[in-house]
């Protein structure tokens, strides 16, 4: 049966390419946007699943919007377009971190804030912010999916509790998901978390693995 929510995946970058390949392997329809739509319709060739819209279309017609882009401007992002975020779920993938000369990296907001807490105050009323695609990197994004013969963990957090469509799309795009808690807990799956690949995690992990972790 066709999965009725609809997903917009805002950004084309590795982590939107990743999320968008893995999609289209379960045949999940989704929606892409990117800043160049002629090269958006290019690239989502590929993609059997996908079609392609311009922003406003797709902040209409998509339950979930994935906007996979810096943190920094996914700020921005919220803002500009809270009106059309209203009673929307937004997925937050986002790491608050910038690359260092020396090739490290670095956390951009207070030690122990996190880029979901951050962009959840920044919400309409009526929307909700779920953290989640923020433990892995693009990489293993896309060579951990549909791993066999246990998949692959990908944590997600909100304040709402467990969440059956984001369960399903995390699903959809070959992984295992599991529930940590609110988003005073999505600071454990961004980058130097304990849940998280660039963190104490240090790899991809199984549910067994994950649970033990948590």
């Amino acid at each position: 049966m066709q999965n009725s929510v609809k997903i917009a995946i805002i950004g084309l970058g590795n982590i939107g390419k990743a999320v968008a390949e893995n999609l289209n392997k379960s045949g999940r329809p989704f929606i892409v946007v990117g800043r160049d739509i002629a090269q958006t319709n290019e690239i989502a060739k590929q993609w059997q699943s996908a079609t392609v819209k311009d922003i406003a279309t797709a902040l209409k017609e998509a339950d979930i919007i994935l906007p996979a882009i810096y943190f920094q401007p996914l700020g921005e992002f919220i803002e500009q377009y809270a009106n059309e975020l209203k009673g929307k779920t937004l997925i937050d993938p986002s790491n608050p971190i910038a690359l260092l000369e020396d090739g490290g990296l670095k956390k951009i907001i207070g030690e122990k804030e996190s880029a979901g807490e951050i962009l959840s105050a920044k919400l309409p009323q009526g929307a909700k912010l779920v953290k989640a695609f923020a433990s892995l990197s693009a990489n293993s994004l896309i060579n951990a999916a549909y791993q066999q013969p246990e998949r692959a963990v990908l944590f997600y957090a909100d304040n709402d509790g467990q969440n059956a469509e984001v369960e399903q799309l995390i699903k959809d795009s070959g992984f295992e998901p599991l529930h940590i808690g609110g988003l005073d807990s999505a600071i454990r799956m961004e980058v130097f978390g304990d849940l998280n690949e660039f963190g104490a995690l240090g790899k991809t992990v199984t549910l067994a693995e994950a649970k033990a972790k948590i």
